[in-house]
């Protein structure tokens, strides 16, 4: 699973299938219902840590097959597979605002919604039109006011939802504008983020009230390495891949952090990457 997450760190998988189409992804999903095999479905493999023993069942990636999109109107759907950075250029091409803060998110559609994806201020739930989604029976769209979007959350964590797409109302703008925001925060990232490393983006949530880096790096803990994983030297949220990591190293260093800055600040830091899968 190195190979398909950005953290480049985990296991092997006892099956691993990219579906080229709803149909066969439903298919696959009925399946492993059936034989009582237990299903990770991911996309880019951006907010997620596979444990070095890897997963003991069925991993799909929703891949290339469904990276879609089109347009209706002020709206743009697209499939799960499809790359956040790619959703927010097609709107901006379209001259339609909204999705400027998700240019520089490595994730796809279908992660971000499930996660609520955001940044600098702006999350995906805000413009959700609808989202698509088999439940294990059959396809249904499931309009965006009942995902319950939240910091972080969203009501696809809570069911046996499958998210195969989802539908964006967006606002008409002027492309050039549009077209400067987002390089405005591509300069951002690049100045403040380790964009030269293998990592899965901010690794902590935002805890109320603070903000995970400046924990971090206010309890001195910036540079702290185990093994290849290291807190970043650049952003102190970020836990980098420096090389050779291990899924292990990752999890050492999330604990260390954790307890350094509950000692220091009383406060307690939950991982936003998904961590899955067993220890060798």
């Amino acid at each position: 699973m190195d190979k398909f997450t950005t953290l480049r760190v985990g296991g092997p998988a006892d099956y691993f299938a990219e579906p080229g189409s709803e149909e066969a992804a439903a298919a696959l999903l009925k399946v492993a219902r059936e034989e009582k095999i237990p299903v990770l479905l991911m996309g880019n493999g951006s907010n997620l840590l596979v444990r070095d023993g890897g997963f003991r069942g069925l991993v799909i990636r929703l891949g290339k097959a469904f990276s879609g999109i089109t347009r209706k109107e002020n709206c743009l759907y697209a499939q799960s597979g499809a790359l956040l950075s790619v959703l927010a250029r097609q709107a901006q091409e379209a001259a339609l605002t909204g999705l400027e803060f998700a240019q520089g998110i490595p994730g796809s559609v279908g992660g971000g919604v499930y996660m609520n994806a955001g940044a600098y201020g702006g999350e995906l739930g805000n413009t959700v039109d609808f989202v698509r989604v088999f439940d294990g029976s059959a396809v249904r769209d499931i309009p965006g006011s009942d995902m319950r979007f939240s910091y972080r959350h969203t009501r696809a964590m809570e069911e046996p939802w499958v998210i195969l797409g989802a539908q964006f109302r967006l606002t008409p703008g002027d492309p050039k504008e549009i077209e400067t925001a987002m390089r405005d925060y591509a300069a951002r990232r690049k100045e403040k983020q380790p964009l030269e490393y293998p990592s899965a983006g901010s690794f902590f949530k935002r805890p109320a009230g603070h903000f995970a880096g400046a924990l971090i790096e206010g309890a001195g803990l910036k540079g702290l390495s185990v093994g290849g994983a290291q807190v970043s030297e650049k952003h102190a949220g970020f836990l980098i891949n420096k090389g050779g990591a291990t899924a292990a190293d990752f999890l050492k260093l999330m604990e260390e952090v954790q307890e350094r800055v509950m000692e220091k600040y009383g406060v307690r830091l939950e991982p936003e990457v998904r961590i899955v899968g067993e220890d060798p």
